[in-house]
């Protein structure tokens, strides 16, 4: 089982028309959230780690998890309410963002909160997106991972997300103390430039995480793809897919979810075969973790799709190499 752990909020949509009435739609959304939904669809077990509020949307929250048969065991009711990001678009077409984050329950997890021992059937942990560096949340999570990090394997997705996380300083501080610990580091050519600058080489970077002791750096790219860094110096290259874009919400999740789903089939999520990886274990993996961010692309927002959609499409050559 892999516990995710991060946050869950509400993608709330508002649309204005002619005359200036607002129409709004939540959509049950954040990160580690959707990474939770998307192992549990690929058919790896999957629970969730993080603050689901007692209000409406905390609990369409929960119900969401459980229906897609996510343990919820690990997760904290919160009196605090749910964040909040507000996507507004005008009539003209122009998307305006503003997130409602401060005090609430995904961030207000203390190290106390956390201290009950993992079960032995947890082998992995994954930690992504604001909760990594916005506190107290960011603190207990890292003296978790510092606690389980000798004997699990620690994942992670900076997410990178400006205007919600703090300054880039304290980000960097927070999560360089995250990547220390971690075996596998999942960024996106995108969160690579925020956080290092539109100059950043992506393999310089990479090295760095790697010489920091991941095993596995891996780095998205885009319809181009992505690129795994291993440990021994081998690098994999895996091109796009040819899709019908509907958009791109969730498709760095898929990723996420789908890489770790796949090495757990092949027995290569340990903290041992990890440090052993070499390219021809990797690529199997990264193929189909292409494949299942390609469907979720092809679909509108965070649908992450199943294991045997993703199997059928590879195997009926559906997904053609760009």
């Amino acid at each position: 089982m892999i516990l995710v752990c991060g946050e869950a909020l509400i993608d709330l949509f508002v649309r204005e028309d002619e005359a200036g009435n607002l129409a709004a739609e939540p959509v049950l959304g954040g990160s580690p959230f959707n990474v939770a939904i998307g192992l549990a669809r690929l058919g790896t077990p999957a629970a969730f780690c993080g603050g689901l509020s007692f209000d409406r949307f905390g609990q369409a929250l929960k119900q969401r998890l459980l229906r897609e048969h996510v343990d919820v065991g690990f997760s904290i009711d919160s009196p605090c309410l749910t964040t909040l990001s507000i996507v507004a678009t005008s009539p003209s077409g122009q998307p305006g963002y503003t997130f409602h984050g401060e005090g609430k329950a995904d961030r207000q997890i203390t190290q106390d909160m956390l201290a009950k021992p993992l079960p032995s059937e947890i082998t992995a942990l994954t930690f992504g997106s604001y909760t990594l560096a916005v506190t107290p949340v960011a603190d207990a999570y890292l003296a978790l991972a510092r606690r389980e990090a000798p004997s699990r394997v620690i994942s992670i997705d900076p997410n990178l997300r400006p205007g919600v996380t703090p300054g880039m300083a304290d980000w960097q501080k927070h999560f360089n103390a995250f990547a220390s610990l971690a075996d596998i580091v999942k960024a996106s050519e995108e969160d690579i430039a925020i956080a290092y600058g539109a100059a950043a080489g992506v393999e310089t970077v990479a090295k760095d995480w790697l010489a920091m002791g991941a095993s596995l750096v891996l780095v998205t790219r885009g319809g181009r793809g992505a690129a795994g860094f291993l440990k021994n110096g081998d690098v994999v290259a895996v091109e796009g897919r040819k899709i019908e874009v509907c958009d791109t919400v969730g498709a760095g999740d898929t990723f996420h979810a789908a890489i770790l789903a796949s090495l757990n089939k092949a027995r290569l999520l340990t903290k041992t075969s990890l440090a052993a990886l070499e390219a021809r274990a990797l690529r199997p993996a990264m193929d189909y973790a292409v494949a299942a961010s390609a469907i979720t692309c092809g679909r509108r927002g965070a649908d992450l799709p199943t294991d045997a959609e993703v199997l059928a499409l590879m195997q009926q050559g559906l997904l053609e190499v760009t």
